[in-house]
């Protein structure tokens, strides 16, 4: 398989233990608040640093109002769905509570502080919530920055919104206190970056030299993403067809990268899992390739060459670009926008892929371009801009197979990002 910068695929060929790789480091969860704020404040003496805007703009919508969903006050919240709608003129995050039955509330809607583009942005990972559900990171691709926001017990709270040290930022990646923010500039006549941040004190400050850029200007990126263990970072290049692993450094620079083409171009959209795997789709060109997509795994070793471990598993859709897996890490769900429907894979204990069903749910009358599971994994939610709608499905815990319900229907369609909980 060729490769560049002395990336290396390897075939799996059976399964063993991996040493795990934090300590104390910045990216490490282990860190104490103590040493966040005396990270932060070695920073502020080189970096401005916003102030706290703490603006909370809460709005309910009459669109909204008479939706069955919304009309389930009897049902108690116990989870929460994000997404924003990347409006130009001012972008929000539309933030909705779950209902132990799946459905989605009235949703807050608070301004960001930035702007979005008001079109695709071609990517996933664009709205980021923290492992311990209590911080919310999002894209404002027009106005390159970046918001972090906060729950509290009177909702969602923006708490400072930054300029994301490059250009059209797409996708976060979050671990413990980093932050990295991939840019598609390149797009834009500039050139695409991955820069980091260190998260420290419930405040994002920009890392010196922590700037780094991809395999060219103009690499159509599409997602970043840590490994589980934090070691390595993983970006998807969809116009190169490349797959980008950088090792993450004790004060959470990166290492040089190591860069790999796909089994098939271009990969999208992937989903990190246990045993540092990683689970990457495969669009082959789009609506150009009807039914041509397909899914690959990998494990990132410790040196950050890529261990295949499911190679090109076809899903027999269109466009197979978004994917994530469930909460139990037994299946993996695709989006296929072209052909409006979710494909459902089984994963093996040792990172395997088997095609259960290339159209396990039907998304009506448009394609998802984002899914997040619930974190109690009884749901499925698909963001589908192009009916202004969050689809939800059931899921079945034993095989993974998925049952429709009434959407959450009336949103822009410009949403962009989903995260879940």
């Amino acid at each position: 398989m060729p490769c560049r910068s002395g990336g290396r695929f390897r075939v799996r060929r059976r399964h063993r233990a991996r040493r795990g790789r934090c300590g104390t480091g910045p990216g490490c969860p282990s860190e104490t608040d103590t040493n966040q704020r005396h990270n932060a404040a070695l920073l502020m003496k080189h970096h401005w640093i916003p102030s706290w805007l703490l603006l909370t703009l809460t709005l309910t919508p009459a669109a909204f109002a008479d939706h069955p969903a919304a009309a389930a006050a009897g049902s108690r919240p116990v989870g929460a769905v994000y997404t924003m709608d990347n409006a130009a003129g001012g972008n929000h995050v539309l933030a909705f509570a779950r209902h132990a039955d799946g459905t989605l509330g009235t949703p807050s809607i608070v301004a960001t502080g930035g702007a979005g583009t008001g079109d695709g942005l071609g990517n996933q990972g664009a709205v980021v919530l923290s492992r311990d559900r209590r911080w919310l990171f999002v894209c404002n691709a027009g106005s390159d920055e970046i918001s972090l926001l906060t729950q509290t017990p009177r909702g969602l709270r923006l708490v400072e919104t930054i300029p994301s040290q490059g250009h059209r930022p797409i996708s976060l990646a979050q671990h413990g206190n980093l932050l990295y923010v991939l840019h598609a500039g390149g797009a834009t006549g500039g050139a695409d970056t991955l820069t980091g941040f260190l998260f420290a004190g419930g405040q994002l400050l920009h890392i010196p030299g922590a700037s780094y850029p991809l395999s060219d200007k103009n690499t159509g990126p599409a997602e970043v993403s840590f490994t589980r263990d934090g070691g390595h970072l993983v970006v998807t290049e969809k116009a190169t067809a490349i797959i980008d692993t950088f090792q993450v450094t004790s004060e959470g620079l990166l290492d040089e990268p190591k860069m790999f083409l796909s089994p098939a171009p271009p990969p999208f959209g992937f989903a990190a899992g246990r045993h540092d795997r990683i689970y990457v789709t495969q669009a082959a060109g789009g609506g150009a390739n009807p039914g041509g997509s397909s899914v690959s795994s990998y494990e990132v070793t410790e040196d950050g060459d890529l261990e295949i471990l499911s190679a090109s598993v076809p899903s027999h859709q269109t466009a197979a670009c978004w994917l994530t897996l469930s909460r139990d890490e037994r299946f993996a769900y695709t989006a296929n926008t072209p052909n409006a429907s979710i494909s459902l894979f089984s994963v093996d204990p040792h990172g395997g892929l088997t095609l259960l069903a290339p159209q396990a749910a039907t998304t009506g009358t448009s394609g998802a371009v984002d899914l997040a599971e619930s974190l109690d994994g009884r749901f499925l939610y698909g963001l589908q801009p192009g009916s202004g709608s969050i689809g939800i499905y059931g899921v079945a815990k034993h095989d993974g197979t998925l049952t429709p319900m009434p959407a959450m229907v009336n949103l822009p369609h410009t949403v962009n990002g989903l995260a879940a909980w």
